[in-house]
């Protein structure tokens, strides 16, 4: 029986060659995997704190991973993205214990952030605190030992508020950015099994495909682009927001097999990096409103 992961690439793949308004640009793949690292940079970490702490800190923040579609909204402090905000406020606060998790409200997490209480984010984020609270058990430690790698992330998989799985020419195309990078998160900072880590695939998102679409690796048709340039939101499980997620996560497919010694995770993570540039931040990259990423 094939894994998830298995099947997110197999899905992918399909979509890859399928796809009409996005491309790899086979050219570019070899040289391109050259310059890729073999090792994944660090995990957002909370310092200084231990490892239950840590570990409520790192799923806490994958919880709210998301709402890229509305970070030009945020009230951002100079010189930090969206996800930069975010983090800093739930570092700043501290990660909630699991009985403040539970009930936790739009109010007190827009406190936590920063953020206007009656932003649309705000709720998404404390019903997503909310399940967190719920379904963790009675620690976040304990949650993280409780499986390998893609052991926690078939189970995060499993929680409605992390459904990412998007249609796509009659089939159902998965794609679990949040749940494969919580998983990964917790394992590179040695907080759960590391076995599968390598089985991962890339967290598929708005930045990555950018990155690769500016550096020649994606090629989009000249319609999609226009509308990204002049801030069009592409909405959600749209077949263009879909080949965009699927053809980029084929695309570190193929560039992992180029490099022969690295992982989708490491690929992923010094690509995220990466587009934080202004030679990446000059130009705008897709939006779409979605809890997936």
């Amino acid at each position: 029986m094939s894994s998830l992961t298995d099947e997110i690439r197999e899905k992918a793949a399909r979509v890859a060659r399928k796809a009409t308004r996005v491309r790899i640009e086979e050219d570019a793949i070899e040289a391109y995997a050259r310059d890729l690292p073999a090792q994944s940079p660090p995990a957002p970490e909370l310092a200084d704190a231990d490892d239950e702490a840590r570990a409520a800190f790192s799923l806490q923040l994958n919880a709210i991973n998301f709402g890229s579609g509305w970070f030009p909204t945020l009230n951002k402090p100079d010189g930090l993205s969206g996800f930069r905000t975010v983090e800093a406020g739930l570092r700043r606060h501290g990660p909630y214990a699991i009985e403040e998790l539970r009930r936790v409200t739009p109010a007190e997490i827009a406190a936590t952030l920063g953020q206007a209480p009656d932003h649309e984010l705000m709720a998404l984020f404390a019903r997503a605190l909310r399940e967190l609270g719920e379904r963790v058990g009675d620690s976040f430690l304990g949650f993280a030992r409780g499986g390998d790698t893609t052991a926690i992330a078939d189970e995060l998989a499993s929680w409605p508020t992390w459904y990412d799985i998007s249609p796509y020419d009659g089939e159902a195309i998965p794609f679990f950015k949040r749940a494969q990078i919580a998983a990964a998160d917790l394992a590179l900072a040695g907080l759960t099994d590391p076995a599968g880590l390598d089985r991962l695939t890339l967290f598929a998102d708005n930045l990555v495909p950018h990155v690769l679409r500016i550096d020649g690796v994606l090629a989009f048709d000249a319609e999609l682009v226009a509308r990204i340039d002049a801030g069009t939101p592409i909405e959600h499980d749209s077949p263009e927001e879909v080949e965009i997620r699927a053809v980029a996560l084929h695309a570190v497919e193929r560039l992992v097999a180029a490099h022969g010694g690295t992982t989708a995770t490491a690929v992923d993570h010094a690509l995220w990096h990466r587009g934080a540039a202004p030679e990446y931040k000059a130009h705008p990259r897709h939006r779409s409103r979605t809890t997936a990423y």
